[in-house]
């Protein structure tokens, strides 16, 4: 597809000297540098978060909701406390 595009100046720098490092023309940089932008065939990464043993949990957490609870109202008693 031909097309027309202007660049800024700090792109075209960057085109020019990627130019200058590869020895590749100006519509082969320009090409390559989309792709790698919007994710052509590059592969993906995976994204890993990792993972600490923490031990054995303090409080039963098959009553966790109750003990949310609990602690949300054992707050709310405090807060009514403080206004009176």
């Amino acid at each position: 597809m031909r097309t027309t595009i202007t660049l800024d100046d700090d792109t075209a720098d960057l085109i020019r000297a990627r130019m200058k490092q590869t020895g590749a023309g100006f519509k082969q940089v320009v090409n390559d540098a989309l792709r790698d932008g919007l994710g052509g065939d590059a592969p993906r990464r995976r994204f890993r978060t990792p993972s600490y043993a923490m031990g054995t949990p303090a409080v039963p957490l098959d009553r966790a909701l109750a003990l949310a609870a609990d602690v949300e109202d054992d707050e709310l008693v405090r807060k009514a406390a403080r206004r009176a």
